[in-house]
């Protein structure tokens, strides 16, 4: 027996060739331009077969008579059993012309190639879209009731397959696979297609919330969904049969199911949420086209939406069909199929498979270094207090990873020791003397390091102070708040505005600010560190929004309790859990590899829910712990040579201590 067949490098073209190869004494002629001659060896190693039963046949689908040379011709004439027809485009966001020239003219020349070559039979590889947006069921004798298939795929589609069924002059059988996704016993796939586009959605809900948290599922139309393994064996099976000239088969699931399920099938397989209330996309359908249309007209409107389809992978028309409207029938599909033992396996069964091949082979976010060196390498990064604590241990990640480092700090002598330190490990730092509280020194400071170094890539706002003091213990201490904003908002505001213009000019920067979890939780006796850092949050989240479409980003990292010099004054802290500033320093790399809009922990942003819901019990709550935890002897006035005072706590506040890891209290 032998066969020609088109797409054999495809998806389903190579399986089917393999297929076809395990029959006895098999020998398949197959098209390849001569560009792609490289991949013919390594088909053949698939294929587990030499070169007297895989013989390419250099041509083009999109040239008459498939630009085969004549000397192929002569030799192929009548010597062809089958002839599958599967090249085609399937990618629904390819332009119409492409899918015209490949689709529909590359279906005529074939057509007209096997009568050339007086080929045994025709099979051509149609698709359900040839049925368009029929509305209900679908049968496989139907073909001129096809409606509704204006859309670039579905059209040529259903041209194609017209052309086989009314200029082709050898026996003919069309096939009309569903969606096809990977293989049911592998998962293997080549591309991300169909159902494929909603993996991005259902992978972002198991990261955010956990799996036996009810979700929210779109309900729409019905999705047809085969694995590319069914297709295949059905392919072989029927084709071989007799009486199925002019006729035409189904290879679909029986069964069939709503999009809703299929998303709620693949959740389960991806252990996320599950689906549990669906709302019914058809209700979109009210909403009167010109509404939709006016909505679409508006900029913001457009821009949103682009920019969540663009972030979920989705194509531009995945929602057009989200409440697609056939069902189709396939009683001759399984009456050929019948006692073949080939059948369509249940997509419950094996959608994990599908699922696990495409987050370990397919997932775009695999294919983007997301990495720190792939990330910060050769780029200026600045971070200011970095000689010590959290900025010290992010800059040698940061030195590590191949930045250009600079750090900044009021202390020479400990900038001189942090750069050895660097040194030690085989990097560098370039060190800079600033006082960041000083608005005049900021301005020196930015225009030197511009002369110096062009501009910087990344900038973390690190340089901070911290005051642990009651607000009853500050009445002649005024100061405290002044200081405190001084450096933590007009001085990091003070840089930062220093920097942007040259970020606007490479349309391109990211600024990283360390807040504090006291934000989140409004922690009492941090009245003037956390309104500082509350000011500087406020500013960020308005700078966000200014600078959203110049291509500068910005994080706020809502900082739990980290054991720096900054704590040290509060001997409470001694029994309290805290990140080491090497920890403090991995969330600031996670700042600039992923550019998050916020970086917090479960207890901060659990604090602010609770802030937002009940503030009358987050007050109760808060106020319980300032009155179990006194102020530090600093805060009391105690100088620094004095006896440190004993500060005893009750076991209450020792068991919250342990409870409530990383809270400033």
């Amino acid at each position: 027996m032998q066969y020609f067949v088109t797409g054999a490098t495809g998806f389903i073209g190579k399986r089917l060739v393999k297929k076809l190869l395990e029959r006895k004494g098999a020998v398949v002629h197959f098209l390849i331009r001569k560009e792609s001659a490289g991949k013919v060896e390594a088909l053949r190693e698939y294929w587990g077969v030499s070169a007297a039963r895989a013989i390419p046949v250099h041509g083009d689908l999109t040239a008459k008579k498939l630009g085969v040379s004549a000397e192929d011709i002569k030799k192929l004439k009548g010597q062809i059993d089958h002839l599958y027809h599967l090249a085609a485009v399937y990618d629904l966001s390819a332009d119409e012309e492409s899918q015209i020239a490949v689709n529909v003219e590359g279906t005529r020349y074939t057509v007209e190639f096997s009568k050339t070559i007086d080929a045994g039979h025709f099979h051509h590889v149609s698709s359900i879209a040839a049925a368009g947006l029929y509305e209900g069921v679908f049968r496989e004798d139907m073909f001129e009731e096809a409606e509704n298939y204006e859309h670039p795929y579905f059209m040529t589609k259903h041209e194609s397959e017209k052309i086989v069924r009314k200029e082709c002059k050898v026996p003919w059988t069309v096939f009309r696979p569903a969606m096809v996704v990977g293989d049911s016993t592998t998962g293997e796939m080549d591309k991300i297609d169909g159902p494929y586009y909603f993996f991005k959605l259902i992978q972002r809900m198991r990261q955010l919330l956990p799996p036996w948290m009810p979700a929210v599922g779109l309900e729409g139309g019905r999705i047809n969904i085969v694995p590319v393994d069914f297709v295949v064996d059905a392919l072989d099976v029927i084709s071989h049969k007799t009486s199925i000239a002019k006729k035409c088969f189904h290879l679909v699931d029986p069964v069939g199911y709503r999009v809703g399920d299929v998303l709620d099938i693949f959740s389960r397989a991806a252990h996320a949420p599950k689906m549990n209330l669906f709302v019914n996309a058809a209700l979109l359908g009210f909403i009167p086209r010109g509404v939709k249309k006016s909505l679409m007209a508006l900029a913001p409107v457009r821009r949103v939406r682009n920019a969540i389809m663009a972030d979920l992978g989705l194509p531009e028309d995945m929602l057009t069909f989200v409440n697609y409207p056939t069902r189709f029938d396939c009683r001759e599909t399984l009456a050929a199929l019948k006692g073949s033992g080939v059948e369509c396996p249940n997509l419950k069964d094996y959608a994990w498979r599908v699922w696990d091949y495409w987050e370990r082979h397919l997932d775009p976010d695999l294919h983007i270094d997301r990495s720190l060196r792939g990330t910060v390498n050769g780029k200026v990064v600045l971070i200011t207090g970095g000689s010590s604590g959290i900025g010290l241990a992010a800059a040698h990640k940061f030195a590590e990873a191949g930045a250009i480092t600079i750090i900044c700090g009021r202390d020479q002598d400990k900038l001189d020791e942090a750069c050895k330190e660097a040194s030690a490990k085989g990097y560098h730092f370039i060190a800079y003397p600033a006082d960041i509280a000083d608005m005049a020194d900021c301005d020196r400071f930015v225009q030197t390091l511009i002369a110096n170094h062009g501009s910087v890539d990344f900038l973390i706002n690190n340089a901070g102070r911290s005051i642990r003091r009651a607000i009853e213990a500050s009445y002649d201490r005024f100061h405290d708040f002044e200081r405190t904003m001084q450096l933590n908002y007009f001085g990091c505001l003070r840089v930062t505005m220093g920097f942007l213009p040259g970020m606007v000019a490479k349309r391109k920067g990211h600024v990283v600010n360390i807040s504090s979890i006291g934000v989140l939780t409004n922690a009492p006796r941090f009245s003037a560190y956390v309104a500082s850092k509350s000011a500087l949050d406020a500013w960020t989240r308005c700078a966000s929004s200014e600078f959203a479409d110049q291509g500068i980003t910005f994080t706020t990292i809502n900082m739990p309790l980290v054991r720096t010099p900054m704590i040290a004054p509060t001997n409470l802290y001694n029994n309290v859990p805290t990140l080491s500033p090497e920890e403090a320093a991995d969330l600031v790399a996670q700042a600039c590899i992923f550019k998050s809009v916020r970086i917090a922990t479960r207890l901060g942003i659990a604090g602010q829910v609770l802030h937002a819901l009940l503030p009358r019990v987050a007050q109760i709550a808060m106020n319980t712990s300032f009155r179990m935890f006194p102020d530090s002897s600093a805060a009391k006035g105690a100088k620094p040579g004095d006896k440190p005072v004993k500060q005893t706590l009750s076991p209450e506040a020792v068991a919250l201590q342990q409870m409530m890891r990383g809270i400033h209290f």
